[in-house]
């Protein structure tokens, strides 16, 4: 018997008064006997559910009890629903969970709930580009975090054994933290080529904070990739496209008297920033740095030799 049947077997009485047999297998997805049996395991349990017998009866919890097991608030059914709501659209699972969490509600929430579920539509894909597929892996690594159960992956051709702690979804790039003999490490998903979830229990750090520990781990890589600077001036208008090419490497450090803004712009190598501005053409004057002067000038040879 599995706890969250029971629960949603309590939320649904608590939002409806009185549930049926029939009414929760429905609900549960399950077989009616099964339904019976989880009520019946409730009562047994010292819950005070019991049956009402003959037309209109049904099981309820003692008093008629209706407030709401969950405890959330409008606002707080809002925001969940929310955010659960984009995912309901390609995840059958997902979309099963918010149907059962809407009828759980309250009567007065509902409508707000669903509305809020319908509200967003999430479409992770660039224009012009075909929506990216989620590594098979991903599943299982899921399963391997939530059950705390060591992998054997292969990654770089090499096999081992680690310690699963969390998966983050960056940029639609899926990427794998995860404890090993050499401490903390970060593995990118699509690049797994083998991945078995084991019978052994894996070890978690108890305070390991997810979004902490990622945090740390952007800030690294960002200073990896930030390692050779230049500054720019470009009409202050077009920054926000800078901005859209460099990201977090893109600072503006003066606006100028002829509408022209000073920028610095950073990259892993000086061929990383000639990349970006080569296509810009006169809009953008690099004020230093040699090296991305000099790439500028061997990309801008390369397209006369090729083209003129």
């Amino acid at each position: 018997m599995r706890a969250d049947r029971l629960v949603a077997a309590l939320l649904l009485m608590q939002a409806r008064g009185r549930v049926t047999a029939a009414e929760l297998a429905s609900e549960l997805e399950v077989s009616v006997a099964t339904a019976r049996r989880d009520l019946e395991a409730l009562s047994t349990a010292g819950i005070p559910v019991y049956p009402q017998p003959g037309r209109g009866g049904g099981w309820e919890l003692l008093g008629g009890a209706r407030t709401d097991l969950s405890g959330l608030t409008a606002a707080e059914a809002q925001a969940l629903f929310l955010l659960v709501g984009p995912a309901a659209a390609v995840a059958p699972e997902a979309k099963a969970a918010l149907r059962k969490l809407v009828q759980a509600l309250p009567q007065t929430f509902r409508a707000d709930a669903q509305a809020a579920a319908e509200a967003t539509v999430i479409d992770p894909s660039r224009w012009g580009e075909h929506s990216k597929q989620t590594p098979i892996a991903v599943r299982t690594l899921q399963t391997a975090v939530v059950r705390r159960l060591k992998v054997r992956l292969t990654y770089s051709g090499r096999e081992r054994v680690i310690d699963p702690w969390g998966l983050v979804n960056k940029d639609d790039i899926w990427y794998l933290i995860a404890g090993t003999g050499q401490g903390r490490r970060t593995f990118r998903v699509d690049r797994i080529a083998t991945v078995e979830v084991t019978a052994e229990p894996a070890d978690r750090p108890g305070d390991f904070d997810l979004s902490a520990v990622w945090d740390e781990v952007v800030q690294q890589m960002e200073e990896r990739r930030s390692t050779v600077e230049t500054r720019v001036l470009v009409e202050t208008r077009f920054v926000p496209i800078l901005r859209d090419q460099f990201g977090r490497h893109c600072e503006v450090e003066a606006d100028l008297p002829d509408g022209r803004s000073r920028v610095r712009l950073a990259a892993h190598l000086p061929i990383g920033i000639a990349q970006h501005l080569a296509g810009w053409g006169a809009l953008v004057e690099v004020i230093d740095s040699g090296p991305v002067k000099a790439e500028l000038a061997r990309l801008g040879r390369e397209l006369v030799d090729r083209y003129s």
